[in-house]
């Protein structure tokens, strides 16, 4: 996964410069095509929303989650790319990535990311 331009800049603002800044909760994102830094071509229609998702505790540079994160009564489409955000609508894109394949879901269907399938890196 890419790390978007917000979060670089936390990043390096807190190393650095010791500020301060927080994230309570991670959604996960839908896109059909690549959400580059900012989340964009994310899913809409029918009941999508963003899912919150937890992580294991990183090591060696990674983190893994570690629930199935479930997407009921999706629109029509085929999905491509994942994000996290750090709200439940609008907020702050973090990360973005393709998946491993595009995955095609008619209306009404449910998209399923099993536990262990959405890995953020840092190297």
């Amino acid at each position: 996964m890419s790390i978007s331009a917000y979060l670089e800049n936390k990043i390096l603002d807190k190393v650095l410069r010791n500020t301060d800044f927080s994230v309570s909760a991670v959604y996960v994102s839908l896109h059909d095509d690549d959400p580059g830094e900012t989340g964009e071509n994310e899913a809409s229609g029918a009941s999508y929303a963003r899912q919150a998702v937890t992580f294991a505790a990183a090591a060696d540079g990674l983190s893994t989650s570690n629930a199935v994160v479930e997407f009921s009564d999706m629109p029509a489409g085929t999905w491509t790319h994942v994000g996290l955000w750090d709200a439940a609508s609008g907020g702050n894109f973090l990360w973005g990535g393709p998946l491993t394949e595009p995955k095609a879901t008619n209306a009404g269907d449910t998209f399923r990311i099993p536990a262990g399938s959405l890995t953020v890196a840092l190297d």
